[in-house]
Order: structure tokens, then sequence, then C-alpha cells
């Protein structure tokens, strides 16, 4: 019994010493052929601490460090390089340039300066119709009623008549055809007349310059003057608050052809030199062109025009106003 014993576990032991044997076999070729194992993390941690830097590219950028077996990247405190790296299916790492647009996208945007709004056109005050409108000659002349010789020995219509026409010479107003009425901005010559005689209650006196010298002439108020001499005796009736007349200050088909008319002052207490008040588009006072309500020089000279050597406008005399000094 004992002997069957021993010869079976013989048996089994011969038996499985092969077995083990061609166990042994089989796993020496599975290394051989096999890929070989990833080497162990604190093994290639080993080799990484040895390289304190990376290696310069042929650029003389530096890379980042190649990942490691299991793909994974080793933190790095540095800044973030120029170049990154990358794997290529191969498994080596590859060099990969950032795009511009990350570039970009990495810079601090630098502010734009402030741009100040212009003003349209439509908001600024230079662009007022009181501004747009820009007068001709130099601006409108005035007088107070004390700078003219012997104002308050005149009556009292004929001082309140002039201090009321020198008031329009304040208010800037314009030369304006066909107006009659400062609100308008501007009057023309009869208008200025038509306006200020009415405002001192002269109740039946024309609207235009011809027919307000028909008026005078017709109830005997007016006195013609031929000569062409500021020290005529024609003039020696002439007083303020007078009408003045002329023709051919403007082309107009008109009977009478008168074309101007305007209010006497007087004498100027500085220059001595006779002034008149009214609307023009281009009389003179004090050796300037003015245009609109002003105080202008009064002359009774003839001017000519042009080569043909034509008599321009035409100074032919000047009427009373009735009541005033009645």
């Amino acid at each position: 019994m004992f002997l069957r014993t021993l010869i079976a576990t013989a048996l089994i032991l011969s038996i499985a010493g092969p077995v083990r044997a061609e166990e042994s076999i089989g796993n020496t070729l599975k290394k051989i052929f096999s890929t070989p194992t990833p080497t162990p993390a604190r093994k290639k941690k080993k080799t990484t601490t040895k390289r304190e830097t990376p290696s310069p590219t042929a650029s003389g950028k530096k890379a980042s460090p190649s990942p490691t077996p299991h793909g994974k990247r080793k933190a790095s405190a540095s800044p973030v390089p120029e170049e990154s790296t990358a794997v290529n299916p191969s498994g080596s790492p590859s060099k990969k340039k950032k795009s511009k647009a990350s570039a970009k996208s990495t810079e601090t945007p630098t502010p734009s300066p402030a741009v100040a709004e212009t003003p349209t056109p439509e908001h600024s005050p230079s662009t007022s119709p009181e501004a747009v409108h820009k007068k001709n000659g130099a601006p409108n002349a005035t007088l107070a009623p004390e700078a003219i010789k012997g104002f308050e020995e005149n009556p009292p219509r004929v001082r309140t008549l002039l201090s009321s026409a020198l008031d329009l010479t304040t208010r800037n107003l314009d030369y304006k055809y066909g107006s009659a009425d400062p609100s308008a901005g501007g009057m023309d010559c009869s208008g200025f007349v038509y306006y200020v005689l009415k405002q001192n209650g002269v109740g039946d006196v024309p609207r235009d310059s011809s027919q307000q010298y028909v008026w005078l002439r017709r109830i005997g108020k007016f006195e013609p003057v031929l000569s062409r001499k500021d020290d005529s005796f024609e003039m020696e009736n002439l007083k303020p608050g007078d009408l003045l007349f002329w023709t051919g200050t403007y082309s107009i088909e008109r009977d009478p052809p008168i074309t101007h008319a305007m209010i006497y002052l007087g004498r100027e207490k500085k220059s001595g030199a006779r002034v008149m008040v009214g609307a023009s588009d281009g009389r003179i006072y004090q050796g300037q062109s003015r245009n609109g309500v002003s105080v202008f020089d009064f002359k009774v000279e003839r001017r000519n025009t042009g080569e043909s050597g034509k008599p321009g406008p035409t100074f032919i005399g000047y009427g009373h106003i009735p009541g005033l000094r009645d």
C-alpha cells in the first residue's frame, strides 16, 4: 500500500514537471515577442528630473517637455512658450505654432482715444437764420438826437418823429424790398418813411416813394432842386423832418419816376455835415457803404455811372410833411 502511494506520487510529479517547464518556456517566448511593458512612472521620474531645461530647437525657441508614455504632460511653472508641442499619430512629439488669432487674443487691447463729437451743422449757432444772412458793407450807423445840431429847437412833433426814426437804426434792420414792417427784419426806403410817419400820426401818407412825392407836390409842400450844389439857394428851406426824393436809384417803369425817399435829420454837431435817416442798400456814411436802416450822409451832387457818362441817382427836391410845423 505504501508502495502504491509512492508510485502514484512519483507519477504525479513526473507529469507536473513538464507542464511547469512548458509554462516557463511559454512565458519566456511571450516576453521576447510581446510589446515592451511601459517603464514604471517612478523610474521615468528619475530620468526627467535630470533634464532641468528642455533642449533648444532649430529656431532657437524652447520646446515643451515631451509627453510621457501615459500621454500626460508634466506641469511647468514657467510661462507658456511661443511654440507648443503636439503628439503625432506615431507617438513622437512635433512642434506646432500658435495661430495668429490666438496670439492676438493674448494681447491687451489698447484703448482708442475718445473722439469729440462735432455738432451737426443743424445744432450749431452759426447756422441760425440771423447768422446765415450777411450784410453787405459796414454795420448800420446811428446817432443820438443830442448829436444833431439844434435838435431841441425843433417843434415837439418833429423831435418825436426824428427820435422814433433814429431808434429804428439801433435795431440792426436790413434793407428788405417790399417791407414796411420792422418785425420782418428790414424795410425798403419808402416802407421806412411810411412806417415812421404812420407811427407819428400822419394818416394819409402813401406807401411807395413815387406816390409820396405826388402827395406832397399836390398839396404844395414840395420844393424842387435843380442845382447840383449843396449850398444852392434852393436848399434854404430844407428843415429836419422833411422828406428827400431821388430818381434813377434803380430801373423801374414808373410815372413819375421817383425811386428813393429818406427823412432829413439836419447837420451833425461833430462834423457839420448834413445827415439823413432811412433804408438803403449801399448809401454812404462817413466814407463807408451801409446796407439797411441807418444814418447816411446827404449830398445833392449828381453821380455819373459807367463809361456812357449817364447820370446816376439824382436828387430832385424835398417836401414838408403836413402838420409837423403848422
